[in-house]
């Protein structure tokens, strides 16, 4: 669409991923596999927490609130790309991009603050098992959800204004597999400085402090096990925070490297394989790193099971 010598765009084209057409196959069965573990993952996770009262604990709301964000997370980028992959049409409305762009911070910004809840849960039942219950309070929990959800919603709504306030001339191709915020920045032809300085200002408030809040949380839980002084204490330390700390680092490691320590010797190709590991990857590891390895999660995982099938055979029994 043009106004007056100057070509408005009205869409963008995708260019997906940077493999070869005779791996397209290979990698489409690959991603959606990815993407069916991370849906079935995810909806078990919640669906358990929802029928067990044993996990209707302040450790576990947070869990079903990161399960969903995961959820949705890998949902706002997941079925286009793959149906990008089947179809080879790679288009998205000037509308659509936006409205991605909110939605994947929106539940970026929400899984970085259900993180710090979540360490800070575990932090208080390790160092204050005794004041836990006083300190995580119905109210307190119901708090922290209700301050994560205000504030994602109103800075995704505040980058997708600043957005939306661009001009886009000619080029119109993203180097991307969704409407990446820095991929889109780059594409547009009127002044960008307003829009870089609040990344940077919130970011600190997204990434930096949750991160270091995070670190902070688990570093003071392994020294607590670690003044136990025993074997067993020690690997309790590991077994809590390893795993957990992996995946935090995975997530966050890339999108500062990405967003906040972006580098001009970065491809386009690094760059997309580093979206991948925080889009795809982690949404997907999870629900296995949280809760499955979890011993709650599997009593519950059991007594639902055992509770459906007996169930199953009174019902045959009585039918008989």
């Amino acid at each position: 669409m043009k106004i007056g010598n100057q070509t408005v765009i009205s869409e963008f084209l995708l260019l997906g991923l940077p493999i070869r057409p005779d791996q397209q196959d290979l990698f489409y069965a690959l991603f959606l596999a990815m993407y069916v573990t991370t849906v079935l993952g995810n909806l078990l996770i919640m669906f358990l927490i929802r029928l067990d009262p044993h996990l209707h604990t302040p450790m576990y709301l947070f869990l079903s609130n990161l399960s969903f964000s995961d959820l949705c997370f890998s949902s706002v980028t997941m079925p286009k790309l793959l149906q990008d992959m089947q179809s080879h049409i790679s288009s998205i409305s000037y509308t659509g991009c936006l409205a991605q762009m909110y939605f994947f911070l929106l539940f970026a910004d929400l899984e970085s603050f259900l993180l710090v809840a979540m360490a800070y849960d575990r932090y208080v039942a390790i160092c204050f098992p005794l004041h836990y219950t006083a300190i995580m309070s119905p109210r307190l929990c119901l708090s922290l959800l209700a301050l994560s959800w205000v504030l994602t919603i109103c800075i995704s709504l505040l980058h997708t204004l600043l957005m939306a306030r661009l001009s886009f001339c000619a080029e119109n191709m993203i180097p991307h597999f969704f409407c990446d915020m820095s991929a889109l920045l780059k594409l547009a032809c009127s002044d960008i400085q307003i829009n870089e300085m609040m990344i940077f200002i919130l970011a600190g408030l997204v990434i930096i402090v949750p991160f270091l809040l995070i670190f902070s949380s688990y570093a003071r839980i392994v020294s607590s096990i670690l003044k136990v002084r025993s074997a067993r204490g020690i690997r309790k330390a590991f077994s809590t925070c390893g795993s957990h700390l992996s995946v935090v680092s995975l997530f966050y490691g890339t999108i500062i490297g990405l967003y906040l320590c972006p580098s001009s010797n970065n491809s386009t190709v690094k760059e997309t394989v580093m979206a991948v590991m925080y889009t795809v990857v982690t949404p997907m590891l999870n629900p296995f790193i949280y809760s499955l390895r979890n011993q709650d999660i599997k009593g519950a995982l059991r007594r639902v099971f055992s509770k459906w099938t007996i169930s199953f055979f009174s019902t045959s029994d009585f039918k008989d």
